[in-house]
């Protein structure tokens, strides 16, 4: 017997592009980030896992999820922590729906004052 129907296929889209939620614009994320006082740059993970695929480019440090984003950074020395992750939160929460997890991967270095002796 020939079977009438086809079998279902896997479905080569995700389930955050079949949803119907707009994504955030990436690069809007990015910059929002970067604005925030304390924050150096954004970081891409140990082994590079974190970032986000554009045509022809990538955005390292958010990786978009299901709901809700990753976003890695490194802060600037001396910044307290808390402080500066929840000021990244309040930034990109218009755009994001759903939890946005920060990690710390790490801290910039101190800047060495002008007449300070560097290292000998």
């Amino acid at each position: 017997m020939i079977p009438t129907t086809t079998p279902r296929q896997p479905s080569l889209v995700s389930s955050d592009m079949t949803s119907g939620a707009p994504e955030p614009d990436v690069d809007l994320l990015a910059a929002l980030v970067l604005d925030v006082e304390g924050v150096s740059s954004l970081h891409a993970g140990v082994l590079g896992e974190v970032g986000t695929y554009l045509p022809g480019r990538r955005v390292n440090g958010i990786r978009l999820r299901e709901p809700g984003c990753d976003i890695h950074v490194v802060l600037d020395w001396g910044v307290r922590v808390k402080g500066t992750t929840d000021r990244i939160r309040a930034a990109v929460r218009p755009l994001v729906a759903g939890p946005v997890d920060i990690t710390v991967e790490d801290i910039s270095a101190p800047a060495v004052m002008s007449g300070e002796a560097g290292p000998q």
